[in-house]
């Protein structure tokens, strides 16, 4: 490959990047809907063109901020890194935890969660594509790390339930970092430490609960599951290395 192809390759991946940026900034000031191409071309300094050239469309530029706003708020990479290490099960709970809660207590945040916000709390028609793209792969993994805590199978209906308790007060601190008034303000400003560590014990307490209740229906669950002629059939294994 010549330099003069890899300068044009690097130009582009930095225009690209330009007008990502440009706008995740709009959209987390004004929303989709009040964000224009052409004030978006005029943030990043390039024509109008040159958006429908990166992204086909201002729909599908929106889509590419939602994702890039889902990496940046946690990167599926990093979390399968935290899902297949030697750390205790309860470890990697405390730092997914504590990822979350340095995210909602940056006072230095960027655009990714103002953007990520208003996609929660008046979702668009490009929720779903931020679901399926970005969003079910790492609930996968969390689903794994859960399993370890729990002993159940990751793709037991009892680790979804636990999915959602788990995410739900890391989702409201989240939300509430982009100003929303109320006592989630009085948590925020409370030290980081002290927010991950009462998180964490909240949600091990309830989901060891949980695994020994399951624990204990489990012999109940066998015998019905044979007396409906379903053989005690059991969920496939999910290993860290397919997680």
């Amino acid at each position: 490959m010549s330099k003069a192809q890899r300068g044009q390759r690097t130009d582009g991946d930095a225009t690209r990047t330009r007008i990502l940026d440009a706008a995740g900034e709009l959209f987390a000031l004004a929303g989709y809907a009040e964000t224009t191409s052409k004030a978006i071309a005029a943030r990043a300094g390039v024509d109008q063109a040159s958006i429908n050239y990166h992204f086909g469309s201002r729909g599908e530029l929106y889509q590419s901020v939602l994702a890039e706003a889902h990496r940046r708020l946690v990167n599926l990479a990093d979390l399968r890194l935290l899902a297949g290490s030697r750390l205790a099960p309860s470890k990697k709970l405390l730092a997914l935890i504590d990822h979350f809660v340095e995210q909602a207590t940056n006072k230095s945040q960027g655009w990714h969660l103002k953007v990520l916000a208003q996609e929660l709390l008046a979702p668009s028609s490009h929720l779903h594509a931020l679901f399926q793209n970005e969003l079910l792969p790492k609930v996968s993994v969390v689903k794994y790390i859960l399993s370890e805590i729990t002993g159940i199978a990751p793709d037991d209906p009892a680790i979804a339930r636990c999915a959602i308790s788990v995410a739900a007060p890391c989702l409201m601190l989240l939300i509430g970092a982009r100003g929303v008034p109320g006592p989630l303000q009085d948590v925020l400003l409370m030290p980081r430490e002290a927010i991950t560590r009462h998180l964490h014990g909240y949600a091990l307490a309830g989901l060891r609960a949980i695994g020994r209740e399951h624990a204990r229906d489990k012999p109940r669950r066998c015998v019905d599951g044979n007396a409906a002629g379903l053989g005690g059939r059991q969920p496939e294994s999910n290993r860290p290395g397919n997680v």
